[in-house]
């Protein structure tokens, strides 16, 4: 299996596997950046707060081989706080998102042009 992160270009992965020893602190106001438009969308996965810093996978829903990671952060906004992985910019497609024992968690759809959203299940 591939895998790389969202900020890495498509077609260059990191080649390693996780999960990170790392800490995320919380987002600010303002500072998650899409790059959407044309054949490009993003997508944003709402989580509970138990994900936090738990890394979620993501996989062209006919292709799980390659994947792409992005960690589940404290996000702040204006009178509310959330938890969530945003991937920034994903080609418009069908998408697997895989849970943290890599096991296919649903389906979602990213439009060019558009932010996706998907609410994570609660067990």
């Amino acid at each position: 299996m591939t895998t790389r992160h969202a900020s890495t270009p498509v077609g260059h992965p990191h080649g390693h596997s996780h999960p990170h020893a790392e800490t995320y602190g919380p987002s600010q106001d303002g500072s998650v950046l899409v790059d959407i438009g044309g054949d490009v969308g993003a997508l944003v996965i709402l989580t509970p707060p138990d994900l936090h810093g738990t890394e979620i996978e993501l996989s062209p829903a006919d292709n799980g081989e390659v994947r792409t990671h992005v960690a589940v952060r404290e996000r702040r906004g204006p009178g509310a706080t959330m938890h969530a992985a945003v991937f920034p910019s994903l080609a418009a497609g069908t998408y697997t998102i895989w849970g943290p024992t890599s096991r296919p968690i649903a389906q979602v759809t990213v439009t060019g042009g558009q932010v996706a959203q998907f609410t994570w299940p609660v067990p």
